[in-house]
Formats: C-alpha cells, sequence, structure tokens
C-alpha cells in the first residue's frame, strides 16, 4: 500500500527566498544599520538532540536542525509554498509521475565536495535500503519501486530517482502526488553526502563531528548526549550572504522554569511557556502564541495489555478524561482539547469548505463522563474475565508531559480497580522505546509534516512502523487506500474517505485523544525573520537577524 505523510516531524521554510539574486539588498540593509553587531542567537530546547542523520529522524528537534543544516531542492517560504533551493527548474510529466529537476551549480559540502544529482540519488536509496532501518522509509513509498525495495524484493538500484547529469535529477513516481513539491523540502528527502557516511559509518549523524552540511548552518559542540550545542554559519553555503546569524546556540532546558530564568535574566532570546507563566505574559510585548498541528495522545499497547484489546475497556478510559480540565487547569498554556486524532489546521472540505476535526468528530471518543466510564469498565471487566487493570504509563521528562501524565494519573485512579504508575524518562529514550513497542501505555506527540488530515491518519494503518500499540483494523487499512490510490485525484471522494476512516478510528478508540499542543513562548522583539511553520517543522532561521 503506497503511504503518504505524517510526521512527526516535518517540512519547513526559508524565511524570505531563496533565489541567487537578491543579495544586494542584504548587503545595502547591512550598511544602514539594520543588523545588530552581533548576530548570535541563544534558543532553548526541552529535549536533546537524538540525530543528526536525515533517514534516521523521527522526532521534530532532530528535523529542525536538519532543516537548518542541510539544503534540499526546495525551501518553503513564510507562507508554506516551496521555493527553489538547490532546484532552478522543475519540468513535471503530463501524467503528473515523471519531475525532472535542473540542479544548481557550484554548490559545495561542508567538507569541499560539490553538491550534485549523485547525492540526491544516494540519500534516497540509503533510506529505502532495508539496512538502513529507516523507520521512514515508507515514506518515499510513492517514489517508483521503493515499497519493494524496502520489503526486501528489488535493489536499490531499481529506486525510481536517478542522475541524468551531473546537475540534472529525474524522479519516477507510482502516481501523481499533488502536494510533492512541499514533500521535497522535508528534510528527508534531501541529499547526502556518499563520502561523510562512508568515512563515519555507523556513527555518520550521531556527533556534530561525523556530519557533513550543505545548508546554512553547521552543527558544531554536539557529542550526541550534551544538552548543549552550536548552529554556526556555513561559509561554504551557496546563499551566505542571506544567512545573517553567526550562530544559533541551543540549550535543552526541560523544565520552564529554568528557561525562563535565563530569559529574564537575558541570558536566552526565547523559551517557551507554560502554566501561570502564560497568563502572566500575555501582555508581554515578546508574548507569542503559536498552535501548531501536533497532539498529545495517549497509546494503549495492546500487545502488552490483553486488557487493552476490549473496546469497552479502551472507551472507558477515554471517558475518565477530562480534556478541558487537562487543558484549562493543569496546563494551562494554551493548549486546546481535541475533537479526534486529526488537529485542527489540518485542511478543509474541498465542496463546503468545513474543517476536517469539525465534520470528523465523534463526540465519544474525546468526551468526559466518568459514570458512563464506570459502566462500561465494569462491562469490560467481564468480558475479559479481570477485575482488575494495572499499568505504568510511559513518557517524556518534561514539564508539561510530567503535569500531563500525573492528571492522567489521577483521573484513572477514579475508575474502579485502576492504577496506574507513571514513567518519565528523557526524551531521546522515550522515542526509543515507542519505537519497539516497549511500554503499557505511553503518551505521544505527533506532529504533521504538511497540512492534510493523512498526515495523522497513516500512523494507524496495519503496517505503519508508527503503529507500535497494535491496534489494526483491516476497514481503516482499506479506507486510506481508497483515499490515496483510488481517489488521489477526485478530491470530494478522497476527503470522504478520510473523514470515514478517522470516525472509524475514533468509534474504536484506536487511540485516545488527549490535546493540540500550544507553544506559547517569549521571543525578543529585535529577532527578526524567524519563518514558523505550524504544520511542519518549526523552525527555520536561514533569513533571521538580530536587529538594533
Amino acid at each position: 500500500m503506497n503511504k503518504l505523510f505524517k510526521l512527526g516531524t516535518v517540512a519547513l521554510a526559508a524565511g524570505i527566498f531563496l533565489t541567487a539574486c537578491g543579495n544586494s539588498s542584504s548587503s545595502q540593509s547591512g550598511k544602514n544599520g539594520k543588523y545588530a553587531a552581533k548576530q548570535t542567537l541563544n534558543w532553548t530546547e526541552s529535549s536533546m538532540l537524538a540525530t543528526a542523520d536525515l533517514a534516521k529522524a523521527t522526532d521534530t528537534l532532530s528535523f529542525n536542525t536538519l532543516l537548518n543544516t542541510q539544503e534540499g531542492l526546495y525551501r518553503l517560504d513564510k507562507n508554506g509554498v516551496p521555493q527553489n533551493a538547490l532546484a532552478t527548474k522543475t519540468v513535471i510529466s503530463n501524467d503528473g509521475k515523471t519531475y525532472t529537476f535542473d540542479l544548481r551549480k557550484n554548490v559545495k559540502w561542508s567538507n569541499g565536495e560539490e553538491v550534485t544529482a549523485k547525492d540526491f540519488v544516494y540519500s534516497w536509496q540509503r533510506t529505502v535500503d532495508p539496512k538502513t532501518t529507516s523507520q521512514d522509509a515508507f515514506y518515499l513509498d510513492q517514489v517508483k519501486n521503493a515499497a519493494e525495495i524496502s520489503n526486501g524484493k528489488k535493489g536499490v538500484d531499481s529506486l525510481g530517482i536517478k542522475a541524468l547529469g551531473k546537475y540534472k535529477l529525474q524522479v519516477q513516481l507510482t502516481k501523481p502526488v499533488s502536494y510533492f513539491k512541499k514533500l521535497l523540502a522535508w528534510p528527508l528527502f534531501f541529499p547526502v553526502n556518499k563520502t561523510a557516511v562512508d568515512k563515519f559509518g555507523s556513527k555518520y549523524g550521531t556527533q556534530a563531528r561525523y556530519t557533513v552540511s550543505n545548508g546554512p548552518y553547521k552543527l558544531t559542540k554536539w557529542t550526541g548526549t550534551n544538552k548543549k550545542w552550536t548552529l554556526v554559519k556555513n561559509k561554504t553555503y551557496w546563499d551566505r550572504r542571506n544567512v545573517h546569524l553567526k550562530e544559533i546556540n541551543e540549550l535543552v532546558t526541560e523544565s520552564t522554569t529554568t528557561s525562563y530564568e535565563l530569559y529574564s535574566g537575558k541570558k536566552v532570546d526565547e523559551t517557551l511557556l507554560s502554566g501561570q507563566q502564560v497568563k502572566n505574559n500575555t501582555n508581554n510585548k515578546d508574548f507569542v502564541k503559536r498552535l501548531p498541528t501536533a497532539t498529545t495522545r495517549l497509546d494503549l499497547n495492546q500487545n502488552k495489555v490483553a486488557a487493552f484489546k476490549n473496546l469497552k475497556i479502551r472507551k472507558a478510559i477515554s471517558l475518565a478524561i477530562n480534556r478541558k480540565a487537562l487543558t484549562q487547569n493543569v496546563l494551562q498554556d494554551g493548549s486546546v482539547a481535541l475533537k479526534g486524532f486529526v488537529p485542527a489546521g489540518m485542511g478543509n472540505n474541498p465542496k463546503t469548505k468545513k474543517a476536517f476535526d469539525e465534520e470528523s468528530y465523534v463526540k465519544a471518543a474525546t468526551a468526559y463522563n466518568l459514570t458512563e466510564a464506570k459502566k462500561l469498565l465494569k462491562q469490560g471487566y467481564q468480558e475479559t474475565g479481570t477485575h482488575e487493570l494495572k499499568f505504568t504509563i510511559l513518557t517524556a521528562d518534561t514539564d508539561s508531559s510530567k503535569q500531563a501524565v500525573e492528571y492522567l494519573q489521577s483521573a484513572l485512579a477514579k475508575l474502579p480497580g485502576v492504577t496506574v504508575d507513571v514513567s518519565t524518562i528523557p526524551f531521546v529514550q522515550l522515542i526509543a522505546k515507542q519505537r519497539t513497542g516497549n511500554y503499557d501505555a505511553s503518551v505521544k506527540t505527533w506532529q504533521s509534516v504538511f497540512a492534510d488530515p493523512i498526515n495523522f491518519l497513516d500512523v494507524y494503518e496495519s503496517d505503519s512502523s508508527y503503529n507500535t500499540a497494535g491496534w489494526k483494523n483491516s476497514s481503516f487499512d482499506q479506507l486510506i487506500n481508497e483515499a490515496e490510490n483510488t481517489y488521489g485525484n477526485q478530491p470530494e471522494k478522497r476527503w470522504e474517505k478520510l473523514i470515514e476512516a478517522e470516525k472509524l478510528l475514533m468509534d474504536q478508540q484506536g487511540t485516545i485523544p488527549l490535546y493540540q499542543v500550544a507553544k506559547s513562548q517569549l521571543l525578543r522583539s529585535n529577532v527578526k525573520n524567524v519563518v514558523y511553520n505550524p504544520a511542519g517543522v518549526p523552525y527555520d532561521w536561514k533569513t533571521t537577524y538580530l536587529a538594533n
């Protein structure tokens, strides 16, 4: 089954434009005093960096780092529209299945080698090669033979991408994909330097010194396990005259209390806010509220806890959670209670323009009704021959994650016979355990790649590498297949199938949606041109600068 894109993570954009022209205006602005003398941005992160290898990345922070240190065919502008980066010309065949790209010449990797069409071919082949064990390999399934290669049925040389010359690249798809250019702006589709991979082997992308860059910045001072690193301006970047920051220092502070103190002490230029901090700063000139298409949910692992296979028990757990109380009284950071798995901002009905999350709303799947929850749980106990339920919820050790899971522990304790333990671990360890299904239940956050419901629904296809909780449904698989393959070029029918799929997922309580994650922050007003993408990789700093 051809899969499309989701994730957790994402494609984003370059601030102004990435064309070869326009450099003169940048230098003129510098002369008239637009830019501060010191171009150093200090930024906080809530988790450690997991990888700098695009074939191994699965989380937003890793993709954010890759977006700013690498360059692909396109980057998205501030409106989310693909603009030429390494591609200078694109020709699409009449059937929409063949893309031919002319590439920018004399573009260098940070090791001095030239970026050519072969770097794209190598990168894509490496990602779909089963030996790479890329969890995101299925994202390339719309490329000819990609699925067969990933399943070990064909060799990597058969992948539908080839270099027609040093600066000409051709890609063949299995079907037309209307948003393919947007996908090409996502770091998973960027080129990789084969010399570096051959040199570093399994260490490639695990530390700064085992990476090379062709983007605006280079990754430095990252050891693979430390909590601070720096992106420095890449002197070999083809459009370096439009890169203004000399360096971006990133510091991990799991607690917003710490990052807020650093911000107040003018040690950093940005901090996320939580709870009371949001209330205290809504009138601050530096306050920025963002609502990315990122959701937090509770997955019940049916492979670990047999009782979770029972629909009534899953529904009982969902009904015991008051999502409004969680967002408004506990988190207090602007996060919004979800109506379903697919959040707001993921598209509108092509005919009626009604938002997807409104049209697919299944009230019972996200409602709060403790009385009904107890009733269903009792019935679930009878059906499974049990009288109690004990399990551990696994989550990250960040402030918001701890707050959310502590609320869940308290809420579920109101159900008869239910005992919930909590385990909080560093984010990098968390995604490793989630990837292998090593949990009873886990709080998971999902970030889309671009604004389409398939970015979320594809997670729960039976053969999705992210579907580690054991819920599988052949009817759901069929609806996704019809949406993407049968009705891919019929927007209204495709929409109907996606709506049906979301409703089925919620009727069957395949997952338990909690909230759409708000990212309220303080950002100094002299930090300009931070390009933010709510539906993909969040921050592109290519054209960011500090003003006087």
